[in-house]
């Protein structure tokens, strides 16, 4: 059983304390057999106040993140300070230098700043929420800060932006554990989308059209019914009705990236599903994902993913790899 411990700090926003305890508890197995344990705790075992208006009682404190094997920082409003240079409270401090070198350590939007404040950032590449990344980039420059992107993998170190992008994050866990098909379960229970890669842009201009204006959305809908097909840039705008230069446009504005970049992703997603769930030979997954062959698909997976189709489906089908 995976141990996941969530801190829970003084002014802690209550939807993203509760966002891992929904996403990792949902994350079962086909039989409904539970993948993760998650404790919410306190630095010092004792109830925190959130910035809701009511107060958190937990049953753990810092030996719950000496335990885990996972440890999330969600944000928190009661240490403005940390912006201003300010060093952690000394029970935080010494929680947090509690935890096991080579714990995988996550937090989740503006719990990035007490990850940096403690020095696990340092040297990093991290992200945090986009309107407080002018001041983070001054109070920690040894942080490698990314505000563009919904969240980074450095490794065993995890950062995400703000509110929905930890779900994204936590959901990126779940299907690095244990599959595609853990997380897609899990984010159907959650009624979430299934995936938005870490990538993707943090602030997209125009999220939801006017009604009376024409989307990609048929577009995307009919592309992800003909992913194995060599489709065009002028086959969706066509779909969508719109010249390409307006559909190009728009698609960014309403996907936060661009359309080939999309199709890629989705693609990506096909593959790593038929990976994961059948015995299909690297050059028919290829093929049906749309990536035409097994060089091709090696090249974007290695690139997206730092792993080979082989080696990605041993990480969840030893069986079938071996054979």
């Amino acid at each position: 059983m995976h141990r996941v411990a969530v801190l829970a700090l003084e002014g802690v926003a209550p939807f993203e304390l509760g966002m891992p305890s929904r996403v990792f508890g949902n994350a079962v197995t086909e039989d409904g057999g539970a993948l993760y344990e998650v404790t919410v705790c306190t630095a010092d075992g004792r109830p925190v106040a959130s910035d809701a208006g009511f107060t958190i009682g937990v049953t753990a404190g810092p030996e719950a993140l000496a335990a885990a094997d996972t440890v999330i920082v969600p944000p928190t409003h009661g240490m403005p300070g940390l912006l201003r240079g300010e060093p952690l409270p000394q029970s935080l401090a010494e929680a947090l230098a509690g935890i096991r070198p080579g714990t995988r350590t996550v937090s989740i939007c503006t719990g990035s700043e007490v990850l940096a404040a403690a020095g696990l950032l340092d040297g990093r590449t991290a992200t945090t929420h986009w309107v407080h990344a002018p001041e983070f980039r001054r109070a920690f420059p040894r942080v490698r800060l990314d505000e563009d992107v919904l969240f980074v993998d450095d490794g065993d170190v995890l950062t995400s932006a703000g509110v929905a992008a930890g779900i994204d994050l936590c959901l990126y866990l779940v299907r690095a554990d244990h599959g595609t098909a853990v997380a897609n379960r899990a984010a159907r229970l959650c009624v979430v989308p299934p995936w938005r890669d870490g990538g993707q842009a943090q602030y997209i201009d125009r999220p939801v059209p006017e009604p009376t204006v024409a989307t990609t959305t048929e577009a995307r809908a009919w592309a992800m019914e003909h992913l194995d097909e060599p489709l065009t840039l002028g086959q969706l705008a066509e779909q969508a009705r719109m010249s390409l230069r307006t559909f190009t446009r728009r698609f960014r504005d309403e996907v936060g990236m661009t359309p080939v970049q999309w199709l890629t992703a989705q693609r990506l997603d096909l593959a790593r599903q038929l990976l994961e769930t059948s015995d299909l030979p690297v050059d028919l997954v290829a093929h049906r994902s749309g990536f035409g062959s097994a060089n091709s698909l090696r090249q974007h997976m290695r690139s997206s993913l730092g792993t080979s189709p082989i080696a990605y489906r041993r990480a969840f089908r030893p069986a079938a790899a071996a054979a």
